[in-house]
């Protein structure tokens, strides 16, 4: 194991104090490192839990025999699951049956849209879902999703009188370890778990990746507060999932608030641009580079990885370099792009869809018409050019022709399924989007969660990054570079919370004020 930095000292000693702790570590700073020095100093028993399985694996393999690594789910599942465990192997059921199931039999009109007992049957289980993530006792019209093209509020009240009394019924099957007319998943044993206000038996808990922590298991830590020393490490700045209904539960917690600045994964050069959009987001943290390391930030050639705002996006940037004759992948495959394309299929067809976000819509023309001329589908307008310039037909042979990443000589990926990852060469595609100006022509307010989006994407590479549509950046009052050569000052000045050992800032990228109505995160 290396030897910890100045900064990791100050987190290993307050850890040893026995506080509860609350660790900002930027993008590259070794968080995991840090956290496995942590548990090889202390004897006492501790869990780790990571929101990825393949991540636990590994912990537990560099981690001392004393600490558990887990995810949530594991825990639970040892927990509470094992009387469920045959469900879990049940062959998959489609709608029609789980509606069949619950006794979904009537169409339901909203808006003039018609939604078949199949459709609600898709709704129910979204809103099951929903409540499996959040820390509610009790499945409320709060789960129950907002329909595109049913998004105006007296339409959504007559979608939540017609599917809530179902959803109810789906949960009261999924709780019954005889139950058989709704799928058992990982994520129902999981709130089952939560509900019963477990207690873990652990005199520490290391939580990574905490911002972005579902409701249910932010309510399984609070139980454990003031039983267990509580360690919660990530990046707020990272925080992307909001809407998937993760929040950050790092922010205003309660413990010692300190920070990890200091990158492994990149130089100099693109700290300083990190640093920018931390001083867009308002974060209070500031990265420095690995002084071994040269980073360069400019126009790319021959990308590792090309990283994309949206699905069109990452579709587009495929069938650019198909074109090229180079072999391409996609980050976590292209099964969501082919879903969205036979999709759009059905949709000519006139025989609507089973696309959970498209079930309202019948014929083309209709999606058409809501990505065109309703502001709630605006996101999907590129996505319906595509089609409309290409075809389906075109789009889905293309998908076929998608390789492994081992053997691909580029990468394709949305910069959310990039989170995590790196490559040493990196080129940021041209579908994020400028700020609008304001009416008297002035650089638009950068919006918070697009700011968190831009530096995960601009972090994920070692030697070189093309900035591609994020080079706007580079001339918004907003995030202008201090006046210094450095990446970030030599020593901490006063932040909020009041400065402990481990803060650091850059002062002339102070914070903004918050942009007004923008939504929380995960």
């Amino acid at each position: 194991m290396p030897q910890p930095t100045e900064e990791q000292s100050v987190v290993i000693d307050a850890f040893a104090s026995g506080t509860d702790l609350v660790v900002q570590a930027g993008a590259g700073t070794g968080k995991t490192t840090t956290l496995e020095m942590l548990a090889a100093g202390d004897a006492r028993r501790g869990v780790y839990i990571s929101f990825n399985k393949s991540v636990a694996v590994e912990a537990q393999r560099r981690f001392p025999q004393h600490v558990k690594c887990s995810t949530a789910h594991g825990l639970a599942f040892r927990a509470v699951a094992i009387p469920y465990k045959h469900r879990l192997n049940a062959p998959r059921m489609p709608a029609h049956r789980v509606a069949f199931g619950l006794g979904i039999h009537t169409h339901v009109t909203l808006g003039g849209k018609v939604l078949e007992p199949r459709n609600l049957a898709y709704i129910v289980l979204q809103t099951v879902e929903r409540f499996c993530y959040s820390a509610a006792r009790e499945l409320s019209e709060k789960h129950v999703p907002v329909q595109r093209g049913a998004e105006e509020p007296e339409l959504h009240q007559l979608l939540v009188q017609a599917v809530l009394p179902f959803a109810r019924k789906a949960w009261e099957d999924i709780t019954d370890p005889e139950g058989h007319r709704v799928n058992f998943k990982h994520d129902h044993y999981l709130k089952m778990w939560q509900l019963k206000d477990p207690q873990l038996n652990y005199d520490y808990i290391l939580l990574d990746e905490a911002q972005d922590t579902n409701g249910v298991l932010e309510a399984v830590l609070d139980n454990q507060r003031g039983r267990a020393q509580i360690v919660l490490v990530g990046d707020s700045a990272q925080q992307i999932y909001a809407w998937r209904g993760a929040k950050d539960i790092m922010t205003g917690a309660p413990g010692t608030h300190l920070h990890l600045s200091q990158s492994f994964r990149f130089g100099a050069a693109l700290a300083y641009e990190a640093n920018r959009w931390l001083g867009a987001i308002r974060s209070t943290l500031r990265l420095t580079g690995h002084p071994p390391l040269a980073t360069e930030i400019g126009p790319l050639e021959q990308p590792n990885a090309v990283l994309c705002r949206s699905n069109a996006g990452a579709l587009t940037e495929v069938l650019s370099h198909l074109r090229a004759g180079r072999r391409v992948a996609m980050a976590g495959g292209g099964d969501g792009l082919r879903k969205l394309a036979l999709a759009a299929r059905d949709l000519k067809a006139g025989r609507g869809t089973s696309h959970p976000e498209l079930l309202l819509f019948k014929t083309w023309d209709e999606l058409q018409d809501y990505a065109n001329n309703d502001p709630s589908g605006a996101d999907l307008l590129h996505w319906v050019e595509l089609i409309d310039d290409l075809g389906y037909e075109e789009i889905l042979g293309s998908l076929q022709r998608l390789t492994d990443e081992h053997t691909s000589e580029v990468t394709i990926s949305t910069a959310h399924k990039a989170k995590g990852r790196q490559w040493p060469r990196v080129r940021i595609s041209d579908d994020f989007p400028e700020p609008d100006p304001t009416e008297d022509g002035k650089p638009g307010r950068i919006s918070r969660s697009e700011a968190r989006l831009a530096y995960v994407a601009v972090t994920r590479a070692q030697h070189h990054l093309d900035r591609g549509s994020l080079a706007w950046i580079l001339d918004h009052p907003a995030a202008q570079p201090a006046r210094t050569t450095h990446a970030a000052p030599p020593g901490p000045v006063p932040t909020s919370p009041p400065q402990k050992a481990g803060y650091r800032t850059w002062g002339d990228l102070g914070p903004l004020p918050p942009t007004a109505g923008e939504p929380g995160c995960r």
